[in-house]
């Protein structure tokens, strides 16, 4: 088969992976309608997170092919969201909640397991894993939800459930990325009254405002902690959501927090310090980490099936396998939000 083949930073290419077959009797073979790039995908794309060479990918939606002798739950012609870890449903962690954590679980695309970004997928612990959609003739639009369902969206929900996101909360989303966009999404069906969105970028603030966003500020750093405080009378936010993963943006959140808050924490930490003398003398928490998105998904598809939420809006760029190197290459340049990859022509029977 076909998939996008990582080679190294700022190298992509498409080639030749073996055919996925049932190697276990509780995998699935499934066919991808709809992969992303996903922005942990830069980190790898940048080389400023080791990747091994091979496979990449993991957010994809598709129908299932074949089946094997032990998979129950999912069956041959099934529409299904796959989270973007597999897990078995049944350890510790994931009976706690905590599917991303599982203990005979991995992760699509790490360079050995077939990734998301090609034509076919080998799920393993396929019962357990795959979420089939229910219905036929999905439009489009709500396919591009079903994707976001797949990551993205439930890590802006994950983010937003750590913080402790309720009903009348005043929120700060720091990260305008797709994760940051889907946590505004997130913070307005839990209830949040008031979301700021920290954002310079026009394009990206159209969607916080569509998302939810009460307020839109440009700041970033100091100057940005300032502002908040200063529309919070000097209080600061009941959840400031992390969702970039640098120094700064941990910092601006946790300045931004209000004493006695939990900062939800969902971006990927690059060159972050220490924040424990933060934590202490503010009486700040910090809460998030690798969304579990299997726990989440069943919730979150109800509500895309209803339309109250569309998170498949964050994506503003599409391409087909064959250029799969272009949507990495435009999220690189921040010309996309998030870029979805079309594995076959539209269809009118999903």
């Amino acid at each position: 088969m076909r998939a996008a083949i990582f080679k190294g930073p700022h190298a992509i290419e498409v080639g030749e992976r073996p055919d996925p077959a049932i190697a276990a009797p509780t995998d699935a073979v499934v066919r991808v309608l709809l992969a992303c790039v996903c922005g942990s995908d830069l980190w790898y794309y940048r080389g400023e997170t080791p990747h091994a060479q091979g496979s990449i990918g993991h957010e994809f939606i598709g129908v299932v092919e074949e089946v094997g002798a032990d998979v129950r739950g999912i069956a041959v012609g099934d529409l299904v969201i796959a989270p973007f870890k597999y897990c078995d449903g049944t350890c510790p962690h994931c009976r706690a909640g905590v599917s991303s954590q599982c203990v005979a679980g991995g992760a699509f695309g790490d360079g050995k397991i077939d990734g998301g970004q090609g034509e076919a997928v080998r799920v393993p612990l396929a019962g357990s894993t795959l979420v089939p959609v229910p219905g036929t003739k999905h439009s489009d639009e709500m396919m591009r939800s079903f994707l976001a369902l797949s990551d993205v969206m439930c890590t802006g929900h994950h983010a937003a459930v750590s913080a402790g996101v309720r009903s009348g909360s005043v929120v700060a989303v720091v990260g305008d990325g797709a994760v940051g966009l889907c946590a505004v999404l997130a913070a307005r069906r839990l209830g949040a009254a008031r979301i700021v969105a920290l954002s310079r970028n026009p394009a990206r603030q159209e969607v916080a405002r569509l998302f939810g966003a009460t307020d839109i500020l440009a700041e970033r750093g100091d100057a940005a902690v300032e502002a908040i405080l200063e529309l919070t009378d000097g209080v600061g936010v009941d959840a400031a959501l992390e969702c970039v993963g640098t120094g700064q943006s941990l910092a601006t959140a946790m300045g931004i927090a209000r004493p006695g808050s939990v900062v939800g924490v969902v971006g990927v930490p690059h060159a972050v310090e220490n924040p424990m003398e933060t934590v202490i003398f503010r009486n700040l928490g910090l809460r998030g980490g690798v969304a579990p998105a299997r726990t989440y998904i069943p919730e979150l598809l109800d509500d895309v099936l209803d339309g109250r939420i569309n998170p498949g809006r964050v994506f503003d760029f599409e391409t087909d396998l064959d250029h799969v190197a272009d949507a990495y290459k435009a999220m690189d340049e921040r010309r996309a939000i998030k870029a979805l990859i079309r594995m076959e022509t539209k269809e009118a029977d999903r």
